[in-house]
């Protein structure tokens, strides 16, 4: 009669997945939660849940047994269930994903020809005294684990009939004395998923289990039994690896489909009025001298969002930095709704200072989200904070990296001790290859955070501490079971490096060719250099001389500056003890780039800018851009107005027009004697290529009015 009741269970389990009922605890709905039940509708699964909006006394698992609460809402849940035919599964939520459907489960059920299934594990707990107690197995898990089983309605029913615990006992105990009495074992009808078929617990098996992608399905595989779980479990200290594992499972992210849930429930800001838009305070946090920060306040301004619904609070350590903090907001500040800045007088230490931003948030009703921002960071995708707010996320970072390195702002995993350790997807994401929205256990510099998270979960005021301040955030982030995210959707930006940042010079920013060579080409380099090629705009106005785009305005700006800043021109005589020789044949009033300590960014200049057009123009020729003068000269008409003619200590020359003729001076420009060609209306930024030796003898013309400034490199001399 059981074999026959049983076959005709079986067939129902079957072709009637509806039978089953999935049975979980959840007092409030954390990230966790959420994700458990996305799964669970990903696969039609019938969730109930218990215990919400009560108080969870039942311990917290990872420092003491408990979980007793868990069993009293079970038993209390089961008593008006009457089917005896019905199928429940009970399992976790919080750390909890599954990975295929109802019928597989019911199907690897029906194949234990039990009762009741119980998770496995490799490790005892909490009473390691029981383990002789447990019967003995030839292969797989010998012991118990309570976050899953799955049963029979009435041998449920009977398994938990006894207990009479308090909320903080331990449910993992009461089960295991339930399992390792051999007659309650053999009268409910008890097995343990040895090898893993229906249940993967992570804890002491994160060895034995890696993704799967085959056919447009991701599944956790264990790979010392050879078994795909239905469900998979991020049991006691394993809740990083979960996170990981539901990056990918259900299908989260495909090799065929990518992203498949990058797009859901996302918040639309595309229909709404200005003022509809919701309030962000956006902190920002100058904390050791930093290159391009004058950049940085620009791109700020161009960022996509009304100013009057941004208040900004700033953070600046830096007395170097006062002048362009004080210059943004005298020109822009009144733009914004309010603006709060600590300035370096009030000495506070950085983890204060976010602490502070993040209050301003979380005490002003009215703040949707706060916006932290570190001065380093490149910001260059100016939608980049409404692609943040419209991903509706409780914690979400714009990846960032670092130029030709894999560094980036986020961590894809931790180390034992809860330091940097690399994901097996580090890489891939961080180069582009695997494109989502990634659940990670660390971000810094730059992040999106929820007022209203601020306000319920994350009330403690000190999320920041001084030893190491992200990593503090972090960690207490991660302790209240709140997802952080980090989206590489869009590309964002980079951050910059504050390494070997000096600040003993006027523009700072001109000697970071080495450090941050892309900012350094965005602020200095002509923007239309990258088309001398394609859009053919060398231009060649006397024979074998050539003229190009090379310096941005700013950057013609700033070596006049720089070069006035220092002060110490030439007499324009034909001693000049700086040479070798100590006799200058055609003198000029001039500063040499090794006076300003300029010369080896000058060389790296004329090796990436320069060297190409020459070579292009000059075939056959190969250089390195070795030289042993380069200067810039200033004309005057009452100091030195011209130049006679003469040729050059090199194989060829570099003359770039530092200022613009008819604006800032009046005459000027080049004259080449052998072919009666002159150059008389330099363009501002533009460089004159030409061989220094025996066929273009040349002349400086006079400059009537103004002052005019050359950039002037005699190269492979």
């Amino acid at each position: 009669t059981f074999t026959l009741a049983f076959i005709l269970n079986s067939s129902v389990m079957l072709w009637f997945p509806d039978k089953l009922l999935v049975v979980t605890v959840a007092t409030k709905e954390t990230d966790g939660y959420r994700r458990f039940l996305r799964t669970a509708k990903h696969f039609n699964y019938t969730v109930k849940v218990l215990g919400r909006d009560q108080k969870w006394k039942g311990g917290d698992y990872m420092s003491a047994p408990g979980g007793g609460q868990k069993v009293r809402l079970l038993k209390e849940g089961l008593k008006e269930m009457k089917d005896d035919g019905q199928i429940i599964l009970f399992i976790d939520s919080y750390d909890v994903v599954f990975a295929s459907g109802p019928k597989e489960l019911l199907k690897k059920f029906q194949q234990t020809k039990h009762r009741v299934v119980f998770s496995s594990e490799t490790l005892i707990w909490p009473d390691r005294h029981l383990e002789d107690k447990y019967p003995h197995v030839r292969e797989g898990n010998r012991f118990l684990g309570s976050g899953g089983f799955i049963g029979y309605l009435p041998n449920i029913k009977e398994l938990i009939a006894n207990w009479t615990g308090d909320d903080g006992d331990s449910d993992q105990l009461f089960f295991t004395k339930v399992y390792t009495d051999q007659s309650k074992r053999k009268s409910i009808n008890i097995t343990l998923d040895n090898k893993c078929r229906l249940f993967q617990n992570l804890h002491g098996a994160l060895d034995d289990v890696v993704l799967k992608f085959e056919d447009s399905q991701v599944r956790l595989r264990n790979v010392l039994y050879d078994t795909l779980p239905v469900i998979v479990h991020g049991n006691g200290p394993t809740k990083l690896q979960i996170n990981y594992l539901g990056n990918y499972i259900p299908n989260t992210w495909t090799f065929e489909s990518g992203c498949t849930v990058c797009h859901e429930d996302l918040r639309s800001l595309t229909a709404l009025q200005e003022n509809e838009y919701p309030l962000v305070v956006i902190g920002i946090f100058i904390q050791q001298p930093t290159p391009f920060v004058t950049v940085f306040f620009e791109r700020l301004l161009k960022l996509q969002h009304p100013k009057n619904k941004i208040k900004l609070f700033i953070f600046n350590k830096e007395a170097h930095h006062q002048r362009q903090v004080r210059s943004f907001l005298k020109d822009y500040g009144s733009l914004y709704e309010n603006v709060t800045v600590i300035e370096p007088e009030e000495e506070m230490d950085g983890a204060a200072s976010r602490n502070l931003g993040l209050d301003l948030c979380r005490r002003d009703q009215d703040c949707d989200y706060f916006f932290s921002l570190d001065i380093e960071v490149v910001l260059k995708n100016k939608d980049t904070l409404k692609i943040l707010i419209e991903q509706n996320l409780p914690i979400v970072a714009p990846m960032i990296t670092r130029a030709g390195r894999l560094w980036s702002n986020f961590w894809g995993a931790l180390s034992g001790d809860g330091y940097y350790a690399r994901s097996e997807d580090y890489v891939d994401i961080v180069q582009g290859r695997r494109v989502g929205v990634w659940n990670v256990p660390y971000v810094s510099n730059v992040y999106l955070v929820k007022g209203s998270l601020l306000r319920r979960e994350l009330k403690d005021y000190e999320l920041f501490s001084s030893s190491d301040p992200d990593m503090a955030f972090c960690h207490n982030i991660r302790n209240k079971g709140i997802f952080m995210y980090v989206t590489n959707m869009h590309t964002f930006g980079r951050i910059l490096s504050t390494e070997n940042y000096q600040t003993g010079h006027l523009h700072n920013d001109l000697w970071q060719i080495f450090e941050n060579p892309v900012d350094w080409e965005e602020r200095y380099i002509h923007e239309n250099y990258t088309r001398i090629m394609k859009d053919k705009l060398i231009e060649n106005p006397c024979p074998d001389v050539y003229w190009f785009p090379v310096f941005s305005t700013v950057a013609c700006n700033h070596m006049i500056e720089e070069m006035e800043h220092y002060g110490k021109w030439s007499g324009g005589g034909n001693a000049d003890n700086r040479i070798t020789g100590g006799y200058e044949n055609v003198p000029t009033i001039d500063i040499h780039m090794i006076q300003i300590n300029f010369e080896k960014e000058w060389q790296k200049f004329l090796v990436e800018y320069v060297v190409p057009i020459t070579e292009k123009m000059f075939p056959g020729y190969y250089t390195k851009a070795h030289f042993e003068l380069a200067f810039v000269v200033r004309y005057k008409p009452d100091e030195q107005p011209s130049l006679r003619p003469h040729h050059d200590a090199s194989t060829f020359t570099v003359n770039i027009a530092l200022n613009q003729v008819d604006l800032d001076y009046q005459g000027g420009g080049c004259r080449f004697l052998r072919y009666d060609c002159s150059i008389q209306a330099p363009r501002k930024g533009w460089a004159l290529l030409h061989p220094g030796r025996l066929t273009h003898y040349h002349e400086g013309l006079p400059t009537t009015a103004g002052v005019r400034y050359i950039a002037v490199s005699f190269v492979d001399p």
